[in-house]
Order: structure tokens, then C-alpha cells, then sequence
């Protein structure tokens, strides 16, 4: 008979040994053991994030991390289990594990107070719409940031972003987010998480593969916009932006100023997820493309299934890259 359980000790090294070369990322063995270790040691990550596995006797079957998020649906407040890095064992493929796994994931939360499961797909959407999830589609946006002809920088002062900075954030996010049907509550410890992580997962790699910018403009001793982006290559990913004017203006000012910072450098590729009708006036999209995660949502409680009939849309949800799982 399988069984349920926390993924501890040999359980754990096992999954990780198993997924490592999946999801590796260009970490070694030993620091992918340490990033996972690091996000669970987090405040946020102490008591909203596990990994379970499906096990029958000594042997593991299939595995998944589980977070628990606060969120708002149509104005209301939800509990939101999400479901990330599913795997099956190599031995258990094709007998059911991963749908089992999912099945015992969700009723254990929709009894502990769940009301939506959500997860992210990288196979595409067809596995999980069989076990009831509905895709929300989502966009990688290519921008371009509009410059100066003399290739100067904006009289915007921008310095690196820190903890103090935490609550501003949350507050920005906060305006941000509110018209969206969807969106997580955000709180000091879930940013803190989520930059944390990117922060980690770049200074565990191996030097200059990939780098973690995480800037502040600041109006007095208030934070008023800010932006985390992933550099890798050539490549940047806004994780997230926030911009105390709704226009976004200061964040793309900020923008501006990084790029202008090496006028002679080859402009990057720059992707983003951004909110609808959000686009600061110093951005243009100059391309757009379906993301590889594909957002897919699956109701648990009565409350949820009413208020998602019809599906969420794209345009009803706001949802940054740095928050996927």
C-alpha cells in the first residue's frame, strides 16, 4: 500500500539525486541540495513550502513540492495550494504514480482550507487539463527600453535594493495588483522569498552564469519603484517591477538608467511578464510569444468553482516571473 510522506533525509537526497539532471539549471550536485535547503530555511519557505513523496514500502514512486499561498479571487481572500517539480521515478513510470500523488496533494489540501490548486506546466497543458486544470495563458513580452539619442541617463537616482526596502514593495505590489480578478497577497516574507531565491540560485552557480540585479528609486526615505532582474548572457527576465506611479514612469526611468550605465555595451534581449495595461512609457513590446510555464488553475472548494465559471483570462490575472514555482 503507498503512502504519503515528508521528503527528509535519505527520502530526499534520493528525489534530488532523481531530478538533479532535469533541473539542475547549471548548479552542481551539491549546490542544488543547498538551493533547496536555502528557500526552505526562509521564513516564507519554514511554513509554506514542502516536498512529499509517494512511496510503496523503502521505494519513492513520485514526488512534488507543495506551497501554500494566500491569494484574492474576485475580491476575496483564498488559500492557494501550488504544485511544482512533479516526478515520477524512472522504475514507476506508466502504473499511475504522478496522477495518484496529485489526487492525495489536492484532497490534502482542499481539507486543510485550499481553495484553488495552481501550478505551472513545462509538458504543456494536456496532462493536467485531463486531471481537471484549466490553462490561464501567459506571455512573454519582448521590450525594448526607448534611449536617449546622446545615450545619456535619466536624472533618476537608483541604488540597490535591501530588506529595508521590503515594505514598500508590498505596498506598491499591493496597488498593483488590486483591479486583477487573480493575484497572490504578497506579504514582506513572500517578496523576501522570492527574490531570495533568484538571488540564490545565482550566487550557487558557477561565477558570471547568471546574475541577480534588485534596484530602488527612492523619493525621500521611501522606496517609489523598484525592479528584480535575472541577467543570463545577454539575456534579461524582469522578475517583477513595481512603480508607485500607475503609469509605471519611475520604473521605466529605471530601466533607462541600467541600460544607459554601458553605453557602448550590445543591448540585451529583454523579456517580461507584465500585468495588462501596464507598460511604463519608456517600454515598448516589440515582441510576443506563449510562455513555456504554462499557468494552469484547478478549483477545490465550491466558493472557487462558482467564481471561476467562466475561466480566468489572461487579463484577469497578475501574476510577476519571480513568482513561479
Amino acid at each position: 500500500m503507498t503512502k504519503l510522506v515528508d521528503a527528509e533525509g535519505s527520502i530526499l537526497d534520493r528525489i534530488l539525486d532523481d531530478t538533479f539532471t532535469i533541473w539542475h539549471d547549471g548548479l552542481s550536485r551539491h549546490a542544488y541540495g543547498r538551493f533547496y535547503a536555502a528557500q526552505v530555511a526562509t521564513a516564507w519557505g519554514r511554513t509554506h513550502l514542502r516536498r512529499l513523496a509517494l512511496m510503496d514500502g523503502d521505494e519513492v514512486l513520485a514526488s512534488a513540492k507543495l506551497y501554500r499561498f494566500e491569494a484574492v479571487l474576485d475580491g476575496q481572500p483564498v488559500q492557494v495550494a501550488g504544485i511544482g517539480a512533479v516526478f515520477t521515478t524512472p522504475a514507476a513510470r506508466g502504473r499511475g504514480a504522478a496522477r495518484e500523488l496529485i489526487d492525495r496533494l489536492l484532497e490534502g489540501a482542499a481539507a486543510d482550507g485550499a481553495d484553488v490548486a495552481l501550478l505551472f506546466s513545462e509538458i504543456g497543458p494536456g496532462y493536467y487539463a485531463r486531471l481537471g486544470f484549466e490553462p490561464i495563458a501567459t506571455v512573454d513580452r519582448q521590450l525594448r527600453v526607448i534611449e536617449s539619442t546622446r545615450y545619456g541617463a535619466p536624472m533618476t537616482m537608483v541604488r540597490g535594493g535591501d530588506d529595508r526596502d521590503l515594505k514598500d514593495i508590498v505596498a506598491l505590489g499591493a496597488t498593483r495588483a488590486e483591479p486583477f480578478r487573480f493575484h497572490l497577497s504578497r506579504d514582506r516574507d513572500l517578496v523576501q522569498f522570492a527574490i531570495a531565491r533568484k538571488r540564490l540560485n545565482a550566487g550557487l552557480g558557477a561565477p558570471g552564469l547568471r546574475v541577480v540585479h534588485f534596484f530602488i528609486a527612492e523619493e525621500g526615505a521611501s522606496a517609489v519603484a523598484y525592479v528584480v532582474i535575472g541577467v543570463r548572457d545577454n539575456q534579461w527576465t524582469i522578475e517583477e517591477l513595481g512603480d508607485r506611479d500607475p503609469g509605471g514612469a519611475r520604473a521605466g526611468a529605471m530601466l533607462q538608467a541600467l541600460i544607459a550605465r554601458e553605453p557602448a555595451e550590445t543591448r540585451p534581449s529583454i523579456t517580461a511578464w507584465l500585468p495588462d495595461r501596464f507598460l511604463p512609457p519608456q517600454i515598448t513590446v516589440i515582441g510576443e510569444k506563449p510562455s513555456a510555464e504554462v499557468m494552469m488553475i484547478r478549483a477545490l472548494s465550491d466558493r472557487a468553482r462558482g467564481q471561476l465559471t467562466p475561466p480566468l483570462s489572461p487579463s484577469d490575472v497578475c501574476y510577476w516571473h519571480g513568482d513561479v514555482f
